[in-house]
Order: structure tokens, then C-alpha cells, then sequence
């Protein structure tokens, strides 16, 4: 395989190169946070020079917001895994494969919005944002699950018990990735068919 230094000097194509700056950037952003990483560290990681950097991005503080927009946007795409019929569990493993599949993927991203406080007030109401886009797509998704069931004022603290509590154990694993994938899956799923299952809920 080529490494990146070979592949940029072969002129990539503009997507090509600015999809490695980007992932360069998400990979120092969750390793470093947002203050202690320059632009020239991600330019050098990306194997590009400072002024390819800034025709794709113009500051390091529009590089890490593009990053958490490509999050938010991502968002919805993990309940569109989810069968429309079929039981509970089955349809949930559905939902929970793609996100763990995205999470451990893209494991910068849960660094950049719950663990990372630089950046200023503008990159922090944009991490506000992004939760909020999450809780917003969770509420949804219990909506459907329960079926009407829970009353439509708890599936927005519903949402934010769930939105923390899997953003908490992403982050966890990242710190003790020798526990088994499976054993995450069948505890979040626990989890909601709990949630689903009880008094209130969808039977």
C-alpha cells in the first residue's frame, strides 16, 4: 500500500486530499484536543504543506468544526440500519452494530465533543449542537420503538439518559478495548429493551 507521502506526491484528487487532512486532523484533535494541535502537525501528518492545507481549510478552528459537522450530519444515519418490523432486540442490533462499527471508527469524534474543552465559545455551543442533534435523533428512535406508549414529555430526558450514558461507554472502551465488543452490544441493548419493556413503555 502506498504511503501517504507517495499518494499526495502523485496529485491526488482535491477529495482524495482533502479526506486525508481530514483524517489526520480528527486523529490529533482526539489524541491532542484542540489547543495543543497546530496546523502544522496536521499538514505533516497528512502528508500535504501548510498552504494545501489552507485551500481546503482556512483556520484550525473551521477544520475542527468541519469535523463535528460531519458528525452531526452523520447522526441519523445509524437509525436508518434500523428493519422497519421484527422483534425488539433484533431491530436494536441492528441500530447498535452500525454505531459501534462508526464509534470505533471514528473514536476522535467522542474525544473532540466530550472530553476536549478548548476552542473557545463559538466550538463549544457547536459541541452543544451536536448533542443536541444526537438526543433529537434518539428521542425519535424511542418515539418509534415504544409505539406512543411513553408519554412524548420523557423521551427527551430519555433521550439525553441514553445519549450520555452511550457517549460515557464510548469513551470507555477506547480506554479498555479488550472488552468485548459483544459484551457492549448485549449491555446497551439490555439497556433499551429494559427502557421499552417497562411500565409506560412498549411491551
Amino acid at each position: 500500500m502506498a504511503t501517504v507521502e507517495e499518494r499526495v506526491r502523485r496529485r491526488l484528487p482535491v477529495a482524495e486530499r482533502r479526506e486525508l487532512i481530514v483524517e489526520a486532523a480528527g486523529r490529533l484533535f482526539g489524541e491532542r484536543g484542540y489547543d495543543a494541535t497546530r496546523l502544522d502537525d496536521i499538514a505533516a501528518a497528512a502528508g500535504v504543506t501548510k498552504p494545501i492545507l489552507y485551500r481546503h481549510f482556512a483556520s484550525k478552528r473551521d477544520l475542527y468544526l468541519a469535523l463535528l459537522e460531519r458528525h452531526r450530519e452523520d447522526l441519523p444515519s445509524f437509525t436508518e440500519a434500523m428493519p422497519a418490523e421484527g422483534p425488539y432486540r433484533e431491530r436494536l442490533l441492528a441500530v447498535l452494530e452500525v454505531w459501534l462499527d462508526y464509534a470505533e471508527a471514528h473514536s476522535y469524534a467522542w474525544k473532540m465533543l466530550f472530553r476536549d474543552t478548548g476552542g473557545g465559545r463559538e466550538v463549544h455551543a457547536f459541541r452543544q449542537d451536536v448533542q443536541a442533534r444526537a438526543r433529537e435523533v434518539l428521542a425519535g428512535t424511542i418515539g418509534v420503538l415504544a409505539g406512543g406508549r411513553i408519554p412524548s414529555r420523557e423521551l427527551e430526558p430519555l433521550a439525553e439518559l441514553l445519549r450520555s450514558g452511550m457517549a460515557s461507554l464510548v469513551l470507555w472502551r477506547i480506554d479498555n478495548p479488550q472488552t468485548p465488543r459483544e459484551a457492549l452490544v448485549d449491555s446497551i441493548a439490555r439497556v433499551w429493551l429494559g427502557l421499552l419493556s417497562s411500565e409506560g413503555g412498549a411491551a
